[in-house]
């Protein structure tokens, strides 16, 4: 594996190294493509910024001036590319794409933690539910930012942690699937789930991903120096690949915004 476009960095603050510490990790093994893409910034509504788990609004110039002078110092051992880890809020997302451009992003992956804003009462998607209506939105938010045709992949698709009726689940996701497969929007095999023994990757949806033919990619989502290359996380991705058959794809072709 040469490529990894899920990097987070200490701007974020749940996550610790500095971004040239994670680019020297995953040049020293084998890494040739990178993404950097941080939780993107953004101000709800009423002014209120979650800087606890996304990079603050009055960094996100620095963000990318920072990785562009790395991407300068580094351009003969690597290929290095500048974006975001976004939700798909419908009111908001024009907004929120016309800022990351302006910022000085190139693409955007999907990560989509909250099916509506944070603030004030959104519900984060590792939080266990047995509300099927929330998974359906889920889901419905998950295919319409496929149909904008502005990110480059679905970042970890099945963290919704819903609890419920299991056969409810698996005709809500492959839906999901299905519209990966017509739109060729790479759902991410995340790393992060593996290492950390999150809820996900979930077995079931992966089963559906296969079924259904869905492109498949990786990712590290590094959030500290060591995951800037997950080689055992690597090994665990490899078996489910062989386990359900799923189409790896390989490196994904980034969408330039």
């Amino acid at each position: 594996m040469d490529y990894n476009f899920h990097t987070h960095t200490w701007r974020c603050s749940h996550a610790t190294g500095t971004e040239e510490e994670y680019l020297v990790r995953a040049i020293e093994n084998g890494i040739r493509y990178i993404g950097f893409s941080d939780h993107i910034p953004f101000r709800c509504p009423d002014g209120y910024e979650s800087v606890s788990v996304r990079v603050p609004v009055d960094q996100a110039e620095d963000y990318c001036q920072d990785l562009r002078l790395l991407r300068e110092k580094y351009k003969d051992q690597v290929e290095l590319y500048i974006g975001f880890e976004s939700e798909y809020f419908p009111e908001q997302f024009e907004t929120m794409l016309d800022d990351a451009r302006r910022w000085g992003a190139e693409y955007l992956i999907l990560g989509q933690h909250y099916t509506k804003p944070e603030h004030p009462n959104g519900k984060h998607a590792n939080v266990p539910t047995t509300d099927v209506d929330e998974l359906k939105i889920y889901a419905q938010s998950l295919i319409a930012a496929m149909e904008t045709g502005v990110f480059t992949y679905v970042a970890h698709p099945d963290v919704f942690r819903f609890t419920g009726d299991e056969t409810v689940y698996q005709d809500v996701m492959r839906e999901v699937c299905v519209a990966s497969r017509l739109h060729n929007m790479p759902l991410e095999l995340n790393f992060y789930g593996i290492r950390d023994r999150r809820h996900y990757p979930r077995e079931s949806f992966w089963k559906i991903a296969g079924e259904e033919r869905a492109p498949v990619t990786f990712g590290f989502d590094s959030h500290d120096v060591r995951s800037a290359y997950d080689g055992e996380s690597l090994q665990t991705a490899q078996q489910l690949v062989e386990m359900y058959h799923l189409n790896y794809i390989g490196k994904p072709q980034l969408v330039f915004i």
